[in-house]
């Protein structure tokens, strides 16, 4: 390596991000404002701080080695807590997850991904150059949009149908990269061409998780079989069930019932009904992590993510980004808000996270890495807006 490149991981639980090795090419795409955005060989600005990242910048001196790992398994390999076989399981690192190495001792490899740091046998592991190449395909490949709006278009040229506009800071997994574009993914019906000169191309891997979420992921899949099976052919007519928790269902109740005392409702018992389940539901998932990009209810989750996995449950679609969820459904009136509504903020004039309401003045949101899924007062930030996607 001749040259010094600069690298920025993000801190977030359950992945780790780098930048995507792009070649440089003249944008044939021009937005309604902005520049172009030359991206060099793994660089990564620092992200938006109001979405809840933290990142750290790593500088990759001449002489030291590419310090990522993945996982050489068919399935996992335990992380342990000491270099020996006889040392305690403390997490689990699965097929190509990613992970950084700390040191090297004895034919094991300390490493830290996630929440876990701790040691796994290096025949397990992928490392170096080998490593290095691996990790330009691997895990997903996602474009953060630089520009204050991006057009979206039909197909991979200047003159095509425009589908959308979307927004500075939102970000979007690539499903294909060609030369000068890249296709993402919208939503889970809209999916179109944009031009790489005003996206930010990074890499997300996956990383291990600890003992403790891994039973916690066992219990939600448990959890949700249950509530499957319950809940017969009906997806969206669900009332709280006893696949449910019974700390989430009190809380559920006592949240809810306060609020509903106070508020007029026009609503059928079938509505109110699916209201409460989904804000059941989402009490379970308080205390697990957030995670930037995530969906995933147990492993981790970012703000939109958690609200559009939430109300995927109950066969309910809805858009990805917390800007597309504020611009879908039914507008309600703030002092009007029924549990189950979206509650959404804003900074700068720019709405940046988005929260479901369940109840007494309460919200649950994925509300930043280090606080993770937590309850706090609707009214910690100012609500901009409020979302209905329930009757």
């Amino acid at each position: 390596m001749k040259t010094v490149h600069r690298i920025a991981a993000f801190a977030m639980v359950g992945t780790l991000a780098f930048a995507a090795q792009t070649s440089t090419a003249k944008a044939s795409e021009t937005p309604i404002a902005g520049i172009d955005v030359l991206l060099s060989d793994f660089y990564i600005n620092p992200v938006n701080a109001d979405l809840g990242l933290k990142s750290l910048e790593v500088f990759q001196k001449e002489d030291k080695k590419f310090d990522l790992a993945f996982a050489k398994v068919d399935n996992y390999v335990n992380i342990r807590d000491k270099a020996s076989e006889s040392g305690k399981i403390i997490g689990k690192l699965y097929k190509d997850n990613a992970a950084t190495i700390l040191s090297e001792e004895n034919g094991w490899i300390k490493i830290k991904s996630g929440k876990v740091t701790g040691y796994i046998k290096a025949d397990f592991l992928l490392t170096g150059d080998k490593a290095e190449e691996f990790a330009k395909t691997a895990g997903t490949l996602t474009a953060t949009v630089t520009t204050t709006t991006l057009k979206v278009r039909e197909k991979a040229a200047a003159d095509a149908t425009v589908l959308t506009l979307i927004p500075l800071g939102n970000t979007y997994t690539v499903t294909k990269e060609q030369e000068e574009w890249v296709k993402i993914k919208i939503d889970n019906s809209t999916s179109g061409y944009v031009s790489k000169g005003y996206v930010e191309l990074k890499r997300v891997y996956d990383e291990a998780v600890s003992m403790e979420e891994e039973r916690a992921r066992e219990e939600q899949q448990t959890i949700s079989s249950l509530s499957t099976s319950s809940s017969g052919s009906s997806k969206k007519s669900t009332s709280t069930s006893s696949s449910y928790t019974k700390k989430s269902a009190t809380k559920a109740s006592n949240l809810s019932t306060s609020s509903s005392s106070q508020k007029s409702s026009s609503s059928s018992e079938s509505g109110s009904s699916l209201r409460n389940s989904i804000v059941s539901y989402a009490l379970q998932f308080e205390g697990n992590p957030y995670r930037w990009g995530g969906t995933s209810l147990t492993n981790g989750a970012d703000c939109s993510g958690f609200t559009q996995s939430v109300f995927a449950h109950f066969g309910i679609s809805i858009p990805r980004t917390s800007r597309s969820q504020a611009a879908s459904g039914t507008k309600v009136s703030i002092d009007e808000v029924r549990p189950g509504d979206l509650i959404f903020y804003r900074k700068n004039g720019t709405i940046n996270h988005v929260a479901l309401y369940i109840g007494n003045g309460k919200v649950i949101s994925a509300k930043s890495k280090s606080e993770g899924i937590r309850i706090t007062n609707m009214n910690y930030r100012t609500p901009y807006k409020a979302v209905r996607y329930t009757s």
